[in-house]
């Protein structure tokens, strides 16, 4: 899970960026025009490569084309946004498939409706100037987290594949700082950095990095980033939130057409990132947001990868059971689906 993990960008930068969003809860004072719904989306995080799809469909008008004013918002808190969901308090949010499982676990009434980035991004990353260039080489090293337990758990997993003692590695909760840690020494490796992102910066910066995506180690492949709805929404809002994919699906079409535009968009929207790094992203990131299988549609969720997932979760202590992978996401309401 990504909580915060844009690092290297200042505070003052990402409380500005919050603040043009329109961060906060949804406020019922300010209406949509009149041949338009509002709808309100929350990320999880500030704007970024992750999220060039929306950007795109906003810069492009794709979400004015249907009827809709997509309102996208920063959260204050990176944890709040499926919560809100829940609430009732947004009509969407971009959060991670393990936090649907865990969400669901607490009773909170969310269900997944599409994969904005349907891959692994963290990933285990190391520089050029630590040795690490293997699993192996981790023996005696100092590996930074974000201190998400299921982070844990994907070291553990990734150390057994390797047969290496957990007992030999030192985890540290380094918070945001995954850069900076890396960068300093203070850790030798981190395994919560994104490879089209952090990556990207650590080679514009050639440090030479080492970096494996955490489904190549071992952890079984999950959706990155989702679309979440409050399950009543899906019944009662469903056009709504149909039209809101078809629209970002469009948008991820143009973008891959014209990468160049999409990332001036994003640029745009976020006036903190910085214009060489966020192009290179954004063109790492395209491919990402499409199916590897060309005839399944946009935003598709994979039900057997689902719970292959929700079954290593409960392998690994972070759910008691397995829980019903149907519940948890749908497919109905992607561009074509259920029609």
């Amino acid at each position: 899970m990504r909580i915060g993990v844009r690092a290297g960008l200042a505070v003052l930068g990402v409380v500005l960026v919050a603040l043009v969003a329109g961060c906060g809860e949804k406020s019922e004072g300010i209406l949509a025009s009149p041949d338009r719904h509002r709808l309100d989306l929350t990320l999880d995080w500030f704007p970024n490569p992750d999220h060039v799809a929306v950007y795109e469909a906003l810069a492009k008008g794709y979400f004015r084309d249907v009827g809709l004013d997509v309102r996208p918002r920063v959260p204050s808190d990176p944890a709040a946004p499926i919560k809100q969901v829940a609430a009732g308090r947004t009509d969407l949010a971009i959060s991670y498939e393990p936090e649907v499982f865990l969400a669901r676990k607490q009773g909170l009434p969310v269900v997944a409706v599409g994969a904005l980035i349907q891959r692994p991004l963290t990933s285990l990353m190391a520089t050029a100037k630590s040795g690490v260039r293997s699993v192996r080489d981790l023996r005696g090293k100092r590996i930074g987290t974000a201190g998400i337990p299921y982070q844990s758990a994907y070291l553990k997993t990734i150390l057994a594949r390797a047969r290496v003692p957990a007992s030999s590695v030192k985890e540290t909760n380094v918070g945001a700082s995954l850069l900076p840690a890396m960068l300093s020494g203070k850790v030798d490796a981190t395994l919560a950095a994104f490879w089209n992102v952090e990556g990207v910066e650590l080679r514009q910066r050639r440090q030479r990095p080492w970096i494996v995506p955490v489904d190549r180690l071992g952890v079984p492949h999950y959706d990155e980033l989702v679309l979440v709805a409050n399950e009543d929404d899906v019944k009662q809002h469903r056009d709504d939130l149909r039209l809101f994919i078809s629209a970002l699906a469009r948008g991820a079409r143009q973008a891959r057409q014209d990468v160049r535009a999409a990332a001036d968009a994003l640029l745009e929207a976020n006036k903190d990132l910085r214009a060489r790094t966020t192009r290179a992203a954004v063109r790492l990131t395209i491919p990402a947001l499409f199916p590897k299988d060309q005839g399944r549609p946009f935003g598709f969720m994979d039900p057997v990868s689902w719970r292959n997932y929700a079954g290593w979760m409960v392998d690994n202590g972070l759910l008691e059971k397995t829980p019903d992978v149907n519940e948890a996401l749908t497919n109905e309401l992607l561009p074509g689906e259920s029609l």
